[in-house]
């Protein structure tokens, strides 16, 4: 017997410990614990990437427009070249001889036209004194004209004969740097249909240009003179620096994605950047000096005490109630709803006998009032938004005007918020979210009791 009973005392003791261990991590887990931020100044940054391909401002092929073989080379890769230096040399054994074949007409075409010049004056004195006829006037007249534009065309070969010479040397049309040559000595190039490509001409690298492919949501934000940040894989821990000097119109359409290219100045004195480069670029399209910011997760929060809530959406909604509308909160129309049941008589007596105002629950009716003074003052144009401090140990929504946002933070515009301020960025524990108190501890605020309000 005395077995049974030690036994039934051991179950009941395992089982008030069981119980007590239950209910001391229940009321544990109920205690909410709220991570806090401070309201600062600071500077904000929003920027848009973009990657893009460097390039030097002006980039000149250069080609030769008669065919030939290259029998001399003046310049080679990396070359620094003035305008107008002798970069190649056609071999010009043909071209020569087709100017001394030109020449040749020419002095033929004069003979012939001095021949004909001879034949029309004689033949014009023959006619004076009607030795002649006039269709024989007429012949040596036509033979004169026809000599004339035989020494025209002839020069005129003569000329292009000379010009294709002229041809075979060839010079920089820039002052630059050589960055691609595509010949060699003794090899051939043949200019029958489109010009070959013999040197490309970089202009001073010193100053150059990213062009960068901005997608198509992005594009209306990017400026002309907007500062740009980018870096590139040769140098990884080296940040350079441009702006947008041009948004152009043409769109690039790849896959069905529309993209704009927008070009970016770039200043290389070091001579690090080359051409050809990929870019990973950084456009800053806004920027605020010693802002007053937020952090952003401070907006996001949402308390779950259904009593903050209701103050909040009180808060919210006073601008847009009618004036004697039901409010947000649903708690007017449970204050009215008595009037609503009673006969008119009785609701008139009722109004003119009772003159005491009529509390709200919560802190709604002083919530509201609140809304509804910040909302006939004049604020800045911006994006409404909320955040959450402790007042007396319970959670009060802040109004907040916000302005640009990074990743972080966000400017505030207007705000009853200061620096040095604490507001909410998270909350730890809770059971079903109903505590509206302070139960954890703030690092900026000293410790409040627990104990929700349901």
């Amino acid at each position: 017997m005395n077995k049974k009973l030690i036994w039934w005392l051991v179950i009941a003791i395992i089982v008030v410990a069981a119980g007590s261990i239950y209910w001391l991590k229940r009321e544990k887990s109920q205690e909410i614990t709220y991570r806090f931020e401070k309201i600062d100044r600071g500077d904000l940054s929003v920027a848009i990437s973009a990657t893009g391909t460097l390039s030097a401002v002006t980039t000149v092929q250069v080609g030769t427009q008669v065919s030939g073989t290259i029998a001399k080379l003046y310049a080679d890769f990396n070359s620094v070249v003035k305008e107008g230096q002798l970069l190649a040399q056609l071999d010009p054994t043909f071209l020569q001889a087709a100017v001394n074949v030109q020449r040749a007409n020419v002095d033929r075409a004069k003979a012939q036209l001095q021949e004909s010049q001879r034949n029309f004056d004689r033949t014009k004195e023959l006619l004076a004194k009607s030795m002649v006829s006039q269709a024989d006037m007429d012949a040596a007249t036509t033979d004169l004209q026809s000599a004339q534009a035989s020494l025209r065309q002839n020069q005129a070969s003569l000329d292009q004969a000379e010009v294709n010479l002229k041809y075979a040397t060839i010079t920089a049309p820039i002052s630059g740097v050589v960055i691609s040559r595509n010949v060699d000595v003794g090899q051939t190039v043949a200019a029958n249909f489109s010009a070959p490509t013999l040197f490309t001409i970089a202009n001073d690298l010193r100053n150059m240009q990213v062009q960068a492919s901005v997608d198509e949501a992005d594009v209306g934000q990017v400026k002309v003179g907007q500062p740009v940040s980018f870096r590139v894989d040769a140098y990884p821990d080296d940040e350079f620096h441009g702006s947008v000097s041009q948004v152009r119109l043409e769109p690039v359409i790849s896959q069905n994605v529309v993209t704009y290219n927008v070009i970016i100045d770039v200043n290389n004195p070091e001579l690090k950047l080359m051409p050809g480069m990929t870019a990973t670029a950084s456009i800053e399209v806004a920027r605020r000096d010693d802002a007053l910011r937020v952090p952003l997760l401070a907006l996001r929060f949402t308390p779950t005490d259904s009593a903050a809530l209701r103050a909040a959406a009180a808060t919210d909604g006073a601008g847009r109630r009618r004036p004697h509308g039901a409010d947000s909160t649903g708690v007017g129309e449970e204050r009215r709803s008595p009037d609503s049941t009673a006969a008119p008589g009785e609701r008139q007596h009722r109004d003119s006998t009772d003159h005491r105002p009529q509390r709200r629950e919560g802190g709604a009716f002083a919530a509201e009032r609140e809304a509804s003074d910040e909302m006939n003052q004049p604020k800045p144009a911006g994006t409404p938004a909320r955040a959450w401090t402790i007042v007396d140990g319970q959670l009060k929504p802040v109004r907040i005007i916000r302005g640009i946002q990074t990743t972080r933070y966000a400017e505030v515009l207007w705000s009853d918020l200061k620096p040095g301020d604490s507001v909410i960025v998270g909350s730890n524990g809770g059971s079903n979210g109903q505590q509206s108190q302070v139960t954890g501890q703030n690092p900026f605020m000293p410790r409040f009791g627990g104990g929700g309000r349901h």
